[in-house]
């Protein structure tokens, strides 16, 4: 059963997702809200919108907003996805950092973890004597359940398919036992991974060092241009002269004002 929505109760929705995440509904998604939340208010045992509206703002734990957060937003994401920017990433930044041996990288929304973990392979791969590095790799996202997931760094066999064999048997475990079907991440990749909850609307982003890379990709999408645009700005902040900025595939800065010079589509670069 599906519950009826007032244009009274949408606006409030979607008034509270975009103050507290950026995420912009349109005024044409009444149909996707009842869609993905009517099912949670029969858990809940509530009749209305207006009362669930009421239970989630009345929440200060804000575990019951996170939920909500993910039943409306998409969290897909795969190993290698958009390879092209980890190409970038091993033929174009890390021999300029080859002599500090030293790079500072954040997945800005890293979902279930699936991005952060494809960057540690890639730094791992891409030069020789990795132990000799200091590799830093910050993995944020505003959603408590898919972090944990990440952190976890346990997957179905089937999530690596797309990675070759030779790369998947020196990073990855196979479960065994009654961990038969899964494959666990090994413990040289989660070591450099720092996760930790963040949302993107913050003013501030607690980043002490300078980033030398910042992945912010297929997130902007469901952004207005105004939130894009004090994003990327605070983006640029966080970036050290010469830093990249990595976006979706499916997203451009064109329309958008900021300081960044393109150095491909999707590819941005800091000027220093």
């Amino acid at each position: 059963m599906e519950y009826p929505i007032t244009v009274k109760e949408y606006d409030h929705i979607r008034t509270l997702l975009y103050d507290e995440s950026g995420i912009s509904l349109g005024d044409n998604k009444q149909s996707l809200v009842v869609s993905r939340l009517s099912k949670r208010l029969r858990e809940l045992q509530l009749d209305s919108f207006d009362a669930y509206y009421e239970f989630v703002t009345g929440d200060d734990s804000g575990v019951e907003f996170t939920r909500m957060l993910d039943l409306l937003s998409t969290n897909k994401t795969d190993f290698f996805r958009e390879p092209k920017h980890f190409d970038f990433l091993r033929d174009r930044i890390l021999p300029g950092l080859a002599k500090e041996k030293c790079i500072r990288i954040w997945s800005s929304a890293c979902s279930t973890g699936e991005e952060p973990y494809t960057i540690a392979i890639t730094l791992h791969e891409s030069v020789p004597h990795p132990e000799q590095w200091n590799f830093q790799v910050l993995a944020s996202d505003i959603s408590t359940r898919v972090l944990a997931h990440a952190a976890a760094g346990l997957y179905g066999e089937e999530r690596i398919k797309t990675v070759p064999p030779d790369i998947a048997r020196r990073h990855f475990l196979k479960g065994r036992g009654e961990k038969r079907g899964l494959v666990k991440v090994k413990p040289h990749l989660s070591d450099i991974i720092k996760f930790r909850r963040m949302n993107l609307m913050d003013d501030r982003f607690p980043i002490k060092q300078p980033l030398d890379l910042i992945f912010c990709r297929n997130v902007m999408i469901y952004f207005d241009r105004p939130t894009q645009e004090r994003l990327i700005g605070k983006f640029y902040k966080c970036l050290k002269p010469g830093g990249h900025l990595f976006i979706g595939h499916s997203e451009s800065l064109q329309w958008v004002k900021h300081s960044f010079k393109t150095v491909a589509p999707t590819i941005y670069w800091k000027e220093g």
